[in-house]
């Protein structure tokens, strides 16, 4: 598993973006990423039955861990679960590797685990390792097909905001040349068979480092004034203006339909400028709160997000990944929210 360290470069003219998407009405549109970088965490038992005490549908984890999956067993929690970067290589590589994977992970604990997306790398573009993100979604992809699952499971990558090159206006986004010749083919990918990119969407990057250009209510939901106008879309918050820069980005590349599911976003509580339980709190709820309504450029249809995450985790670094928790490891929130 691997948070991002996301350094947002986003000047005077420029807000740094990223995306959510469409989620049908049957599952949950809030879930909350699994992260296992501690050492004091509870067992996984006991982790899934906090989802379920939360009413909190859809969980995220970072790799296939065996003792995770037997706890998922029965839940009906719907599952993200990540190919961890190091496995890229080899399932891009030899189809059999995928196929064995899928089947060790995903088929054998079918139907009483419920997964939905298999993410192949998270943030992985642009890097040394991007060249094997296609082609093992393509091998997983196969594998997924050949088990007759291809209806229930989609298979799409996580990115970082990072892919874009332009994200002001929100209109005007387009992948960077370093992504380009990566996304786009990927982008054409999920359009062929209807999945969703994943993208990871972090506000609290943008404003902690671009603290005299954006304001604290534009990240944090709070603003009642439009601050960003682009065209017929008025933008009261930062998320939203990252969520339809992705949009646009892949419109520019053949993308029109697909959909974008926040794989990741959230708010530290401690650890850095602007890192308080207030504004972690008041950030996620209005989150939560949020997603239901789209963006201005996909208005109406809840975005499916996971919330960054479960547990506060002390094997993470630098002090600021330590602490995007919603949950201390002794299972005592670290601040009240409600997933109604």
């Amino acid at each position: 598993m691997a948070i991002p360290r996301i350094i947002w470069s986003i000047y005077s003219t420029a807000l740094l973006v990223s995306v959510l998407t469409a989620v049908p009405a049957s599952v949950s549109a809030i879930g909350v990423c699994y992260g296992r970088l501690g050492n004091n965490l509870p067992p996984p038992g006991e982790v899934v039955n906090l989802y379920r005490a939360n009413k909190i549908g859809s969980m995220r984890i970072y790799d296939p861990n065996n003792e995770v999956l037997q706890a998922l067993r029965g839940s009906n929690i719907q599952l993200v679960v990540d190919v961890p970067n190091e496995n890229l290589q080899s399932l891009a590589s030899d189809p059999s590797a995928a196929r064995e994977w899928v089947q060790k992970n995903v088929v054998a604990f079918r139907p009483s685990v419920s997964f939905r997306y298999i993410a192949v790398g998270n943030e992985v573009i642009p890097g040394g390792l991007a060249q094997y993100v296609l082609p093992a979604m393509q091998n997983v992809q196969n594998a997924v097909s050949s088990a007759g699952l291809q209806n229930q499971i989609k298979v799409s990558t996580s990115v970082a905001t990072t892919v874009l090159g332009t994200s002001y206006p929100p209109s005007a986004g387009a992948f960077s040349s370093a992504a380009q010749t990566y996304m786009n083919p990927i982008v054409q990918f999920l359009a062929r068979n209807g999945a969703p990119l994943l993208l990871n969407v972090y506000p609290y990057f943008a404003y902690k480092d671009n603290r005299n250009q954006i304001s604290a209510s534009y990240a944090l939901f709070t603003s009642t004034e439009v601050v960003v106008r682009d065209g017929q879309f008025g933008y009261r918050n930062l998320f939203d203006a990252m969520v339809d820069a992705v949009y646009a980005a892949m419109e520019k590349v053949g993308g029109s339909n697909v959909a974008i599911v926040v794989s990741e976003s959230g708010w530290p509580s401690a650890g850095d400028f602007a890192a308080t339980i207030d504004n972690a709190k008041t950030y996620n709820q209005n989150l939560i709160r949020h997603v239901g309504q789209g963006t201005p450029r996909r208005s109406g249809r809840p975005l499916e997000t996971y919330i960054f995450a479960m547990f506060n985790e002390n094997q993470k670094n630098p002090e600021l990944e330590k602490h995007f928790g919603l949950f201390n490891p002794n299972k005592q929130p670290v601040y009240p929210i409600s997933f109604a």
